[in-house]
């Protein structure tokens, strides 16, 4: 019995140094291994985003000029028009009242002038015949001065008349499409009443927000020198046919968010691009000996930028960094790492400062 109590005894021992070295292994297995790489600068190719607002060419509202009633409607919603082509016509028919009494106010002071101007013509004979004085020659000329005024007057009630009535007349100022006509055939225009918007779109502007910083450095290199391509991607994901030319920005920086806008032209034949549309724009850049640090391996504290760097042995320090734009999934890093330093590229979260950790090496 004893030797059998000792067997036992033996067996369980054996058994339980057994399962602890089990243990132990699969603790050795729990370790985490932290992917590491060392940043690399590189002469890249960057693809810059932008969110763009599409603005047509030319895009104009067309107000009525006078009061009336809109008496004929020669176009449609969407229709292409030419420039000079007819658009609306107002009803003119007390204006063309108003111009047979201009008219006929300026043919009667016309008359009155010419009597004036024989009146002075018999007066000039009777003065050269020392009939009369020459202050009577004084008086028939500012008699007829006078009648040539009201003339003038005249001419320029009827001048006005008839500008009025070619505002009835209303024609496209360009090449455009058009926009929506709220109002119908016999609607009552009010002055300045809206009636359409023409849109020049042979060609639009897509404009963007770009920082300051961004934009000095643009300047000191040229407006297009850095911009390879500049491509538009269209709400539905796809890729807009033709590129784009950057052109030059607004005048002013604005103080509440430090941005200015800069706009790209894209031609447009196919008339697939609409004012008032949006789209995303991919500016392509040449960056040399650019520094490219994943996003996942940056964390931020009160709005500084951090990475984790890892000693030769093993230890994890925090290390601020200067990014000077993002780029997609990257940061452009400016400064505080150098090609040597070891990064911890995932699991950043769980580490903290002055750990040991293992580690491998990864490849970007």
């Amino acid at each position: 019995m004893i030797r059998n109590y000792w067997m036992y005894i033996l067996a369980a021992a054996i058994l339980a140094t057994g399962c602890g070295n089990e243990r132990s292994a699969k603790n050795e297995d729990k370790v985490t291994v932290y992917p590491v790489f060392h940043p690399r600068q590189k002469d890249t190719v960057l693809n810059i985003p932008y969110v763009a607002d599409i603005q047509a060419y030319k895009n104009v509202e067309v107000h009525a000029r006078i009061e009336g009633m809109l008496e004929k409607i020669y176009i449609k919603e969407g229709q292409v028009v030419h420039k000079g082509q007819l658009l609306f016509k107002i009803n003119d028919s007390e204006l063309q009242i108003e111009r047979t009494k201009a008219d006929a106010a300026y043919k009667s002071a016309m008359a009155d002038a010419r009597v004036a101007q024989v009146e002075v013509e018999r007066v000039q004979i009777l003065v050269d015949k020392k009939i009369i004085t020459k202050t009577e020659l004084d008086l028939a000329k500012a008699k007829y001065r006078a009648m040539m005024a009201k003339a003038d007057v005249a001419l320029a009630d009827k001048s006005a008349v008839e500008k009025r009535i070619s505002y009835t007349h209303i024609a496209s100022p360009f090449d455009g499409i058009v926009d929506r006509i709220p109002l119908k055939e016999g609607s009552l225009l009010a002055s300045n009443s809206l009636l359409t918007t023409i849109s020049d779109i042979h060609s639009v502007f897509a404009y963007f927000n770009i920082s300051e910083n961004e934009f000095f450095k643009i300047r000191s290199h040229g407006d297009t020198q850095e911009v390879l391509s500049i491509s538009l991607i269209l709400p539905d994901g796809s890729t807009y046919p033709h590129h784009g030319k950057l052109e030059s920005a607004e005048s002013e920086i604005d103080a509440s968010t430090g941005n200015i806008a800069y706009k790209a032209k894209f031609e447009n034949p196919e008339k697939i691009l609409r004012h008032g549309a949006s789209g995303r724009l991919l500016i392509t850049r040449p960056m040399k000996q650019a520094m490219l640090m994943p996003q996942k391996a940056v964390f931020e504290i009160q709005d500084k930028n951090y990475v984790f760097v890892v000693d030769d042995k093993g230890t994890v320090r925090q290390r601020s960094i200067a990014v000077a734009q993002r780029v997609a999934d990257y940061y452009l890093i400016k400064g505080g790492l150098d090609t040597k330093d070891k990064v911890v590229l995932e699991g950043i979260q769980s580490l903290r400062e002055g750990q040991v950790i293992k580690t491998r090496q990864s490849q970007l």
